[in-house]
């Protein structure tokens, strides 16, 4: 595609979000429009397929913060009548200049035709991409993703490592697996989804969990065993009195990236019994009459003073 047919096309109108539009946003938008538009869930949808490789080259340009700024310069600029739609040689309503305060100096079509790939010899191909989802664990302790891909009507196996670490949202570059083109092809882009843990959640390189106590380990406290992703359950220590939302730390248990491994944050939540009968209800009602003179409400109060 020519460097003047990039300017004259609106990327917001084809993803469909305002010129304001957030990086997420985005983001989000362009998700949205590469699974319902894309080619492996569209077989022999020509329009569909003309209509993923759009939204792809309009999110390729709005994703990248200086492509992005500079494509909005020079649509600034043919909007108001500074570039012509027949090009850069010259005549009326054009920018005269000589383009040192425009997209950091030089002509515009040359800095079109670097920045996206104009009509000055052999192009590479396009960049692709595409979504694939991973569990909990594969995104902790990296995975191989074997995907197969429909490539301009042909069918793709495509090898990828996901690194250990990565998080929900993640992309990664697989080169030289793009459609092809003169100058070689181009690349691809898979968009990772993380797909949650029951037990597990994660803040950084931190793992968390919400780990259930009875009454009387919070009370008098206890050694209580706790799982770990990576397998051998680890003992934490209850102090006696420990309240629910307290957080514990296990070291060296959480996400290992780099020379770095972050820790295992674990949150107590005390259990109150469902259903007190026979000598759990003795016992209560036991416990009950031994501390009735203690207010536990009083610092509340004086709070709610406040």
């Amino acid at each position: 595609m020519a460097a003047r047919d990039l300017y004259e096309k609106d990327f917001y109108k084809v993803l469909g979000v305002s010129k304001t539009a957030s990086a997420d946003e985005i983001k989000k938008k362009y998700r949205q429009l590469a699974r319902d538009l894309h080619p492996d869930q569209n077989k022999g949808d020509s329009k569909k397929e003309e209509q993923f490789k759009e939204v792809s080259e309009a999110y390729d340009i709005l994703s990248d913060a200086k492509k992005r700024a500079e494509y909005d310069e020079a649509r600034s600029l043919f909007e108001r009548g500074g570039i012509p739609r027949n090009g850069f040689g010259g005549g009326q309503g054009q920018y005269q200049g000589d383009f040192s305060d425009l997209f950091g100096g030089g002509n515009p079509q040359d800095i079109f035709a670097n920045l996206f790939g104009g009509r000055r010899g052999p192009r590479k191909g396009q960049d692709l991409q595409t979504e694939s989802t991973i569990t909990f664990r594969e995104s902790v302790y990296g995975t191989t993703l074997d995907l197969r891909l429909n490539v301009e009507g042909r069918a793709q196996q495509i090898t990828a490592r996901v690194p250990a670490g990565v998080q929900d949202g993640a992309k990664i570059r697989v080169k030289g697996k793009g459609a092809p083109g003169e100058a070689g092809p181009g690349d691809l882009f898979i968009y990772l989804h993380v797909k949650p843990h029951p037990v597990f959640g994660r803040k950084g390189e931190n793992l968390t969990m919400t780990l259930p106590i009875t009454f009387a380990e919070a009370a008098l406290g206890a050694d209580v065993k706790v799982p770990t992703l990576e397998g051998p359950e680890v003992t934490v220590r209850i102090a006696p009195g420990t309240p629910t939302g307290r957080t514990l730390r296990v070291k060296g248990k959480g996400v290992t990236k780099g020379h770095h491994t972050g820790d295992l944050l674990v949150t107590v939540e005390v259990q109150v019994p469902r259903r007190a009968e026979g000598k759990v209800e003795a016992a209560i009602k036991a416990f009950a009459e031994a501390t009735k003179d203690e207010d536990v409400r009083a610092e509340f109060r004086d709070k709610a003073a406040q």
